[in-house]
């Protein structure tokens, strides 16, 4: 049974001696430069591989492990399941013990009723909105007649998708969904993509 440590920093600038320190009796550390809202981390991924049933995991606080409660409580299930302990410091939480585990158990409990009242708020807002007859959540993306007419310019080489997305002052993911829309108009009224007569 092995004590593993696993130290995190956001930016290459930041030093890891404090944690190390904290952390000096683990047998093993798992060492990284990474912001902890993303979830893809290298060193995190080889100590979820690395430990065993048994070994306790080891962290200065608990915003070291994530950013999120969500994505922390994630990480301690898959760790829990694995019949492997989780502990922070400065939480002062061990899961071997029984009042770590009512301790996580809280977190859990708080989290999910958050969820819980932000889904009933949005069901209410919602609802008023039906009510109301007023328009809820993101407005549709539409085809402005702009891009009508730059699409024709841009589909003739004359300028890039780039000229093509500021003249439009769309945002790509925006812009090519409209360019679906308007070639699949155009292939349903017969008019050729390459033909910028046609299209004007």
């Amino acid at each position: 049974m092995a004590n593993v440590g696993y130290i995190r920093v956001s930016t290459q600038e930041q030093n890891l001696k404090r944690q190390e320190e904290a952390l000096a009796f683990c047998d093993k550390f798992f060492e990284e430069k990474i912001s902890g809202k993303n979830m893809e981390r290298p060193e995190l991924k080889k100590m979820l591989a690395y430990v065993r049933e048994g070994d306790t995991v080891w962290v200065s606080d608990f915003s070291r492990l994530s950013r999120s409660l969500r994505d922390l409580l994630s990480i301690v299930h898959d760790l829990t399941e694995r019949k492997v302990n989780f502990a922070s410091k400065h939480e002062n939480i061990d899961t071997s013990t029984p009042q770590g585990q009512l301790q996580l158990a809280v977190f859990g409990a708080c989290y999910q009723f958050q969820r819980e009242m932000q889904r009933q708020s949005q069901r209410e807002g919602i609802d008023i909105a039906l009510a109301e007859n007023k328009p809820y959540g993101r407005p549709k993306a539409e085809i402005t007649e702009k891009l009508r007419k730059v699409y024709p310019i841009w589909k003739s080489d004359e300028i890039t998708a780039r000229e093509a997305m500021h003249r439009c002052k769309m945002k790509p993911n925006t812009f090519y969904k409209l360019v679906k829309l308007l070639d699949a108009e155009y292939e349903r009224k017969g008019i050729p993509m390459f033909d910028k007569e046609a299209l004007e």
